[in-house]
């Protein structure tokens, strides 16, 4: 049964990457066609919705599975946002696809931490960086074929017809795990207050504010860049085409990112190889900025999309080696859901910035400022965090 856990994992997470990016690659589209009357400020509403769902979802599921355990937890987040992404497919109005977008938000936020836990908890202590990152290569191997979905699907099928095929899959992923999928061996079922609580124990409280931050700076770039690339990249001049391929590129860079990132945060520690990729993202937004023939815009974006997308992963990976087995799906789902602000504030300030007219060539001066944040709120856990795993028991 054990040799179920990563793949079921990895596949749950897939799910999860293909909402990364949906309203990207159909954003564009919607906004073009005029929509349901949809403009740049109605779209970062909806964005918000959802992504609102998902602050909610992880922090409450996070919580919820410490408790119950992280086999139920896992199956109730994917089966309910698989079921609300297929009713986004036949929605008749901006505001209930924004409602629909806020109810699989919930499902979607309490599967990444809840994934990570259970994954961690089954692979050996010493390789739980390469599990973290292997698992979360899922999201970004979804983002991917939501990309390539998305630039052979919407000129032939339609924007609605992503939304289903996004949802299909948890017809087979979900029997699959009822039947296949066991429960941690670690998890033996905690208060939610208590759980909750053990996150502010004394020694432990700085790196959980410091880990809060550092997410919600690396969320904020994720679903900055994944919301509005197309439409910042079509703004400085590129055609849609391309700037679905650079979406597609940003995906592949990251999914390169986090294989490498997993090794080297094993072989020279997790703290200052999130540090490192955090920084490196800043290098390499900046360079986003910078006009560049085809070729070098490919490979900019690439390059930051290695090191983006593997730097929340690494904050992920650090959290899990930080809390232990009774609070560590707590720990994980709290940072996932203060990160998920961050995964707010990132489409809202695209879209403030597009909608000013300056999004090319400020909005990668801003993502790169984001970046280097993210360093310093790492800088501040302290070189000791992920060795002090407190017992949550006791008050």
């Amino acid at each position: 049964m054990t040799r179920w856990v990563l793949p079921l994992g990895w596949t749950a997470v897939l799910l999860d990457g293909f909402d990364l990016v949906v309203l990207g690659t159909v954003l564009p589209v919607l906004l073009e066609r005029g929509e349901w009357g949809l403009t740049p400020a109605s779209a970062s509403a909806v964005s918000t919705a959802g992504l609102v769902g998902m602050m909610l979802g992880a922090m409450a599921i996070g919580t919820v599975t410490d408790v119950i355990g992280r086999r139920k937890a896992l199956i109730a987040s994917v089966g309910s946002f698989s079921l609300f992404t297929l009713l986004c497919a036949a929605a008749p109005s901006v505001e209930v696809f924004g409602g629909l977008r806020f109810l699989a938000g919930l499902g979607l936020g309490g599967c990444l931490p809840t994934a990570i836990a259970l994954v961690n908890e089954f692979a050996d202590a010493s390789k739980r960086g390469r599990a973290t990152t292997f698992v979360m290569t899922g999201y970004h191997v979804g983002a991917v074929l939501t990309a390539l979905l998305g630039i052979s699907v919407l000129p032939s099928m339609g924007w609605r017809a992503l939304f289903v095929l996004g949802a299909a899959p948890a017809l087979v992923l979900v029997p699959l795990m009822v039947f296949f999928l066991p429960e941690s061996t670690a998890f033996r079922g905690t208060p939610a207050k208590q759980a909750v609580g053990s996150l502010f124990r004394p020694g432990l409280w700085r790196a959980t504010l410091a880990f809060w931050v550092a997410s919600f700076m690396g969320l904020l770039l994720v679903y900055g860049l994944n919301t509005w690339l197309p439409q910042i990249m079509r703004a400085a001049g590129y055609p849609l085409g391309a700037a679905l391929g650079l979406l597609l590129t940003l995906n592949v860079g990251a999914v390169v990112g986090l294989v490498v990132a997993g090794a080297v945060a094993d072989r020279f520690g997790v703290r200052p190889s999130t540090i490192g990729w955090f920084l490196a993202s800043a290098v390499a937004l900046g360079l986003l900025s910078v006009k560049l023939p085809t070729v070098g815009v490919y490979l900019a974006v690439l390059v930051a999309g290695c090191f983006v997308f593997s730097a929340q992963v690494l904050v992920y990976a650090y959290v899990g080696r930080t809390y232990d087995d009774a609070n560590r799906a707590t720990g994980l789902g709290w940072t996932a859901g203060v990160g998920r602000v961050g995964a707010i504030c990132g489409p809202v300030l695209g879209g403030a910035l597009l909608t000013a007219g300056v999004a090319y060539p400020w909005g990668f001066y801003a993502f790169a400022l984001v970046a280097a944040l993210g360093a310093v709120a790492i800088t501040a856990v302290g070189a000791t965090a992920g060795r002090v795993v407190p017992h949550v028991g006791g008050a």
